[in-house]
């Protein structure tokens, strides 16, 4: 571990949410809730405005709600955040040759790989144009810690949210860490951290006291000994440019438990298909097929098959996965399917004559099942946040309308421009029209056919003519012509029945992402 603050982390503020905030002028201030919007749906990320409601991601979606009624509840917009993510992904290399990303809105910087002076003086001036130059290309905010370690770097971006910049300084971290709980750590999770709990150890500080001895005793050598080592503030880890999938999988959950198996089975011929474009869109192929069923009282199982080489043929992985199914007993009901192929490779090498057969035999199968599913529609209320995103992708992508208009659903109209989706429902659909850069905008309600509607790619946060700076947030929205507003609240609960083709406007709020936090410093 280097003692000077020469490794950055930087974690962006509720990304997803303020993402939202900033392209829906009508939501800043608000409370924003991005997730998955079925019954088992889960949170991906809440505004910081719904969290003081209890609100936090990995949350029960059902349980956000009851929490925060009047939150706006929307799918996540992917295809936005990776463009987001890809800006602020290339500031950060613009500092260091490595940079580690740990997630769209995550990710460690070796500033000493950049040549930066291994100074505190010189890391807070990194840290702070770093922070100028997101906000400047993106309208959003991030946090950054420094410090000589990954550990202690993301301790102190946690420390510096929202919006803030904290460096722990050498010599500090034992004093630091003491009375953090055992969770910080890295590598203790719910089972290690009861196990701890029953031998007394509930602080960093505790778990030093205990000795690397004890350690080892209650829960291993390897383990014991790298807890042990942070607990003393000692982190070896580097930061390492790539970091290689080890697999590439897709999985739904659905609202009500399946027991019908020829469903079971086309879902697990959509799913495959879905991890098959996932491992293109890597350039990657696989060896071992993998299916993941959680059945109906929450057991899990999964069955694997290896093949004779790799591939990314969908037939293959199809069959492969039509297979494994067909070994699991899924008549009392299951509540989650998926599909992954791991043993990945950066080339196929099919075996001309099984694989070929394999795909020929799963061909006329996979046929009828694409058209069966066509027939059959998209169960609702997937757990990932990943794939209700792709759904809404999917369906802005086909030409035909789609059947479910999903709050937060980008769309344009032929007469009033772009908007999003508010809510649908009884065969209407509510969208609110307006565009980051301006006003928030008034709310109309269609039919969910209207030919004049239809699904769009998402706008950029910031005016593309108007130069760096943060979109415009606060301002008032137009009355409408009986001089009332619509506070933009509850917008995922479907179209107000008092709502007609003039439906009132929206009321815009305040920022709410933390901005003017002071920069600061820990010792």
């Amino acid at each position: 571990m280097r003692g000077a603050p020469t490794i950055l982390h930087l974690d962006m503020d509720a990304f997803y949410a303020s993402a939202e905030q900033a392209a829906k002028p009508s939501l800043r201030g608000k409370p924003v809730i991005v997730g998955g919007l079925g019954p088992r749906g889960v949170v991906a990320t809440a505004s910081y405005e719904a969290r003081v409601f209890g609100v936090h991601s990995a949350m029960a979606m059902a349980q956000a709600r009851r929490l925060c009624p009047n939150a706006a509840f929307l799918i996540p917009r992917f295809a936005l955040y990776r463009k987001v993510s890809d800006s602020v992904m290339r500031l950060l290399h613009t500092l260091s040759p490595l940079v580690e990303p740990l997630s769209l809105d995550e990710a460690f910087v070796d500033l000493e790989a950049g040549g930066t002076e291994a100074t505190v003086q010189a890391a807070r001036a990194v840290g702070e144009r770093l922070r100028t130059d997101i906000r400047a290309v993106t309208g959003l905010t991030g946090s950054v810690g420094l410090a000589g370690s990954k550990m202690l770097a993301k301790i102190g971006s946690e420390q510096a949210k929202p919006d803030g910049l904290v460096i722990i300084e050498p010599g500090t971290e034992r004093d630091l860490l003491g009375p953090m709980s055992v969770r910080t750590l890295p590598g203790v999770g719910p089972a290690t951290a009861e196990t701890l709990r029953r031998a007394g150890i509930h602080t960093v500080a505790e778990t030093r006291e205990a000795g690397e001895a004890e350690l080892v005793r209650l829960l291993g050598r390897a383990h014991g000994t790298s807890l042990f080592l942070m607990a003393e503030g000692r982190d070896e880890r580097p930061v390492v440019a790539e970091r290689d999938a080890k697999s590439i999988s897709a999985e739904d959950t659905f609202d009500v438990d399946v027991t019908d198996r020829t469903r079971v089975q086309l879902e697990i011929a959509r799913l495959a298909d879905r991890c098959v474009r996932r491992l293109r869109e890597a350039g990657r192929s696989g060896r071992t097929v993998v299916i993941k069923v959680r059945r109906y009282d929450f057991s899990t199982l999964t069955r694997s098959e290896t093949l004779r080489g790799p591939t990314d043929d969908p037939g293959v992985v199809r069959e492969a996965a039509a297979r494994l199914i067909d070994s699991v007993d899924t008549t009392a009901g299951v509540r989650l399917l998926g599909v992954g192929v791991s043993g990945l490779a950066d080339y196929t090498q099919e075996d001309l004559f099984a694989q070929a057969a394999q795909a020929a035999q799963a061909a006329q199968a996979a046929q009828a099942a694409h058209e069966a599913l066509e027939d059959a529609g998209h169960p609702p209320g997937p757990e990932r946040p990943e794939a209700v995103g792709e759904r809404a992708e999917e369906a802005s992508e086909g030409a035909g309308k789609p059947r479910h208009w999903l709050p937060g659903t980008d769309v344009r109209h032929t007469e009033y421009g772009a908007g999003w989706v508010q809510g649908s429902g009884v065969g209407r659909v509510t969208v609110r029209f307006e565009e980051p850069w301006s006003r928030p905008g008034r709310v109309r309600t269609f039919a969910v056919d209207d030919p004049a509607l239809e699904p769009s790619e998402p706008l950029p946060l910031l005016r593309p003519d108007a130069g760096p700076g943060p979109a415009p947030q606060g301002e008032a929205a137009d009355p409408s012509p009986d001089g009332t507003t619509d506070p933009a609240e509850g917008m995922s609960q479907g179209p107000r029945e008092a709502e007609g083709p003039d439906g009132s406007a929206g009321a815009g709020g305040g920022p709410g992402q933390g901005q003017g936090q002071p920069v600061t410093s820990r010792p």
